[in-house]
């Protein structure tokens, strides 16, 4: 038994100092955004204490110079950093220039709609990799080459501009989904094939390349030759072992689909951080702003730790660092 925890302890020590640098890794890059943005929107032109006063009228000298003071922008760049940098090490995101909210409360009020058409979105993309995929990949010549076209395709695809196809099409010309809104399962459908469809020609490209490498090896040609039918092989076995590309392609993709959550919900007027951060950076929002941008970051930095945790934790050999 003491055996059994000395060298559970030992495994656990060696995933721990492996991934320990990532986690230091992931601190500094969320700083280094931080700061990115912080200085960006210092640089943007306009005073940002008018954003307090954003469609209130015209705002008075006296009353600018004292929002001006209590927001401290009449304080050096560095020492609004230092003050900015302390608050953010308590949590403490401030309230929004523009909606006179906490910013906490914003995110929670916006985060739900941004993930679930996300989720909606990344699911989608996964059914047509393999339905699309999976049935072409390995096939005859033709087929093989024209389920890759068709990825490549797809991969290829604007979101704006395949946004915009879709509610142009199945919106306004045959009326069969509504064009904007946030409420209802079908008016999930438009915005996250938008996403979807050039997410599924990335992880394709991926899955066909690993899966036609599997369908060569000897356990799938066991398991033909036991009578299996060719979707039970490629399905039961050989899918299993081809995936794993297209999981790790997955953890990228939340970055690359935050980016397009912003233009979907632009254009079908959906409610999601990636409108409010795109009316942020117009209104000179900062805290509002460094909030969505570091709640996104932690996302994806959270994606891509985990996925990294998992294979070292199935791959022992990685944390070995073995070839």
């Amino acid at each position: 038994m003491n055996l059994i925890i000395t060298m559970g302890i030992r495994k656990l020590w060696r995933v721990t100092c492996s991934v320990a640098p990532r986690a230091l890794g992931a601190f500094l890059v969320l700083w280094m955004i931080a700061t990115l943005t912080f200085f960006a929107l210092r640089q943007m032109p306009g005073d940002p204490a008018l954003a307090i006063f954003g469609g209130i009228g015209n705002p008075t000298t006296e009353s600018l110079a004292m929002i001006t003071q209590e927001l401290g922008l009449d304080k050096p760049l560095i020492v609004q950093y230092a003050v900015y940098l302390g608050k953010l090490l308590h949590g403490d995101l401030g309230v929004s220039y523009s909606q006179h909210l906490p910013v906490t409360k914003v995110l929670a009020d916006q985060s739900g709609a941004t993930l679930q058409l996300m989720v909606c979105a990344i699911l989608l993309a996964w059914s047509l990799v393999l339905t699309w995929t999976v049935l072409t990949a390995g096939r005859r010549s033709w087929i093989s080459t024209l389920g890759s076209f068709v990825e490549t395709m797809a991969a290829a695809l604007p979101q704006f501009w395949l946004a915009i196809i879709l509610v142009s099409v199945f919106a306004f010309g045959m009326h069969l989904f509504p064009p904007t809104g946030s409420n209802g399962i079908r008016t999930l459908i438009l915005p996250s094939l938008a996403l979807a469809i050039p997410l599924a020609g990335f992880i394709g490209q991926v899955t066909r390349e690993s899966l036609e490498v599997v369908l060569e090896e000897p356990f799938v040609l066991s398991a033909r030759a036991r009578g299996l039918s060719d979707l039970a092989v490629r399905y039961r076995h050989a899918l299993r072992h081809s995936v794993l590309p297209g999981i790790s392609l997955s953890a990228w993709a939340i970055g690359s689909l935050v980016s397009g959550a912003v233009v979907a919900e632009l254009i079908f007027s959906r409610e999601g951080l990636g409108r409010q951060l795109f009316q942020a950076v117009q209104k000179q929002d900062m805290p509002l702003t460094v909030g969505i941008t570091l709640v996104v970051s932690v996302g994806y930095i959270a994606a891509n730790f985990l996925s990294d945790v998992v294979y070292r934790l199935v791959d022992p050999r990685i944390s070995r660092g073995a070839p």
